[in-house]
């Protein structure tokens, strides 16, 4: 049961004394401590049972596709120490053998098209996410092709391999460099435009002398373009006062269209075919798709199309004949969300990386001729019994203004009673909640018999371009009130508790968390508040360069007046002397995106305001926790706030 004796000698107190004392007495010396490269502040030390409870769901390990190589094997990303590295597989079911060891995470690898063994693999420091490029080989030491100080993405090879195409941007510049360089020369990387905004290379035409380009505004906007690399000349692909949402996109084999995701004239995305010369769209997959299609994938050869189509969050993968439009066999999957998607080299094998409610990714391989699907990886449960997991249930619940908002409801096997409820909101905030492996989820169902609601609020991705546009700007609180919508639903519910909620979220979740405390105090028990923004002006302000006019066409402007107006109204920040009720602040010092001074001020003013927070700072992560140990501390604390808020 909740110890309400102690919320009820707080509220005597505050009838006795003036405001300064009663702060005073309710924010005692903070407790500081230092656990490797975590900083704790009135985190307690986690007892050994604890540790002990949530280790077999903290050493689940998952497998992700990251590339083919030539000689048929795939490239796999897998933990088997502290951070993810690369691994290989030579066949169906054999060992990964490690081929990266480092004590930061590898961001991502590919193999290098016409080699039978090299790939370019990128990873950063203390979660900065300024990537680094490197070559590396199954043997041998790796070779950097990238600039120290800068950070490097969307990295595209020509068919050949020969040639390959990136995006760079230096610190505090919002402007991306395209770079190219002969593959078997580093020394030969040259800057081939200067792009504006976060613009970056989508696909490479077959001889090389074209680069289609991509500029992303928003969720919703975004155009394209073809760089003529021996002129630098740069032509608009079908220019267009309406915004476009574009995603993904490849040339055809006859170099005179490319296939892309287009929202053009639709709410959801569909697969379309673009002539390069008129820039007329011509529908790929079916027009009367409700759903997006997520992802896609042509052979090499040109002669199949793979794609998948998100249906409420669960993807249903589609493969058939480009030309011809001829289903071929289709792989039977079982239900869950898409990781990867990629033709092998030859054509011959489809790699599909996949989870469930109820298992760790895989990775498989789908004979196309044949139609047989092939396990390749089989990751280690942690010691976990995957029966006993539960599969997520698809709710929906009726908001202010009547929109139906879609929620994933997770419960434990056996409710006695009412329990307590996690509002697990998600980042982004163009981000989707789907129901996907979540240790966290079920450990907190199994072990604390807390039912998480995982909520997709208005601005969420996956439910058309109307939906992800309800939040923008000045309607930012719209969502916010979605989670009192949600408070409302929950206290209707005969097996949940409306008295022990707690709201979770990170990066826009954070802020979400911070905005609900805020404004629904009286309706939690309390906060965890992850990498979160407490005041969108400073927030605009620090967030890196490259980030930042990005930011803006999302929440706002803060050199509008009108905006920022807007800001200092439903910024945390200004909002802390509502929040009375425990709250939790998890930080990277190293965060590009939110940063950890974002943290830092709202820990610091709800102290001021005699509220109660525990403070977690790590010194070598960045936009959330990535390496094992900090991963451990965290689930540790938290299932310590929880427990003490829920009056375990």
């Amino acid at each position: 049961m909740i110890r309400r004796i102690l919320l009820v000698s707080g509220a005597a107190a505050a009838l006795a004394l003036p405001f300064a004392a009663v702060a005073q007495q309710a924010a005692p010396p903070v407790e500081k401590r230092q656990q490797g490269t975590l900083s704790l502040e009135n985190v307690p030390v986690t007892p050994p049972e604890v540790r002990e409870g949530l280790r077999r769901y903290q050493n689940a390990r998952s497998a992700s596709f990251q590339g083919w190589l030539g000689d048929g094997s795939m490239l796999i990303g897998t933990r088997f120490g502290q951070t993810g590295q690369i691994h290989r597989v030579a066949k169906p079911g054999a060992d990964r053998t490690q081929l990266t060891f480092f004590d930061e995470p590898v961001g991502g690898a590919e193999g290098i098209p016409g080699t039978a063994d090299r790939f370019i693999f990128v990873k950063d420091t203390g979660g900065d996410e300024y990537y680094q490029g490197y070559i590396a080989g199954l043997t041998g030491p790796e070779v950097a092709f990238t600039e120290a100080g800068t950070r490097n993405q969307a990295m595209v090879f020509s068919k050949d391999g020969k040639t390959l195409v990136w995006a760079r941007v230096g610190k505090g510049d919002p402007d991306y460099d395209i770079v190219m360089m002969d593959v078997a020369d580093p020394s030969s990387r040259r800057k081939i435009f200067d792009a504006s905004g976060a613009t970056a290379p989508i696909a490479l035409s077959d001889d090389g002398k074209t680069v289609l380009l991509g500029r992303y505004y928003s969720s919703t906007s975004s155009k394209l373009f073809l760089l003529d690399v021996a002129s630098g000349k740069l032509t608009e692909l079908n220019p267009s006062k309406t915004e476009i949402s574009y995603q993904g996109g490849v040339f055809t084999p006859d170099g005179k269209s490319i296939l892309v995701l287009s929202d053009q004239g639709s709410d959801v995305k569909r697969l379309v075919s673009m002539d390069l010369k008129t820039g007329k769209s011509v529908p790929i997959t079916p027009t009367d798709l409700k759903w997006d299609v997520e992802t896609f994938e042509l052979s090499d050869d040109g002669r199949l199309l793979a794609y998948s189509v998100n249906e409420g969050g669960q993807s249903r993968v589609v493969v058939q004949g480009f030309r011809t439009k001829q289903a071929v066999p289709q792989p039977k999957l079982p239900v869950g969300v898409l990781a990867a998607l990629k033709f092998s080299p030859d054509g011959k094998s489809l790699a599909i990386g996949l989870n469930t409610a109820t298992s760790p990714a895989d990775v498989w391989s789908f004979d196309v001729a044949g139609g047989e699907l092939t396990r390749w990886t089989y990751s280690e449960a942690g010691g976990l019994d995957l029966s006993t997991l539960r599969e997520p249930e698809l709710v929906s619940f009726k908001s202010f203004d009547g929109l139906e908002v879609p929620a994933w409801v997770y419960k434990p096997g056996k409710i006695d009673g009412k329990a307590p409820v996690i509002i697990d909101i998600h980042g982004g905030p163009e981000g989707q909640d789907r129901p996907g492996f979540n240790t966290r989820r079920q450990y907190w169902a199994q072990e604390l018999g807390a039912v998480t609601i995982a909520p997709n609020v208005r601005g969420s991705d996956g439910y058309g371009k109307r939906y992800i546009a309800l939040d923008n700007g000045p309607k930012r609180q719209d969502s916010v009130k979605d989670i009192g919508a949600l408070l409302d639903w929950i206290a209707t519910q005969p097996d949940l508790d409306k008295d022990r909620v707690v709201v979770y979220g990170g990066s826009y979740g954070g802020f979400m968390v911070l905005a609900s405390l805020a404004a629904y105090n009286d309706r939690l028990a309390g906060a965890v508040d992850i990498v979160g923004i407490s005041h969108f002006k400073t927030f605009l302000e620090n967030t890196e360069g490259y980030r930042r006019d990005q930011r803006r066409s999302e929440y706002g402007d803060e050199r509008d007046p009108k905006m920022a107006k807007i800001f200092e109204e439903i910024s945390p920040l200004n909002l802390t002397d509502k929040m009375k009720k425990p709250l939790f602040v998890i930080q990277g010092r190293n965060d590009p995106r939110v940063p950890w001074t974002e943290a830092e001020q709202i820990v610091a003013k709800v102290r001021a305001q005699g509220g109660e927070v525990w403070y977690m700072i790590a010194a070598d992560e960045g936009h959330g926790f990535r390496k094992k140990q900090n991963i451990d501390a965290q689930r540790e604390a938290e299932t310590l706030f929880l427990r003490k808020v829920f009056g375990e």
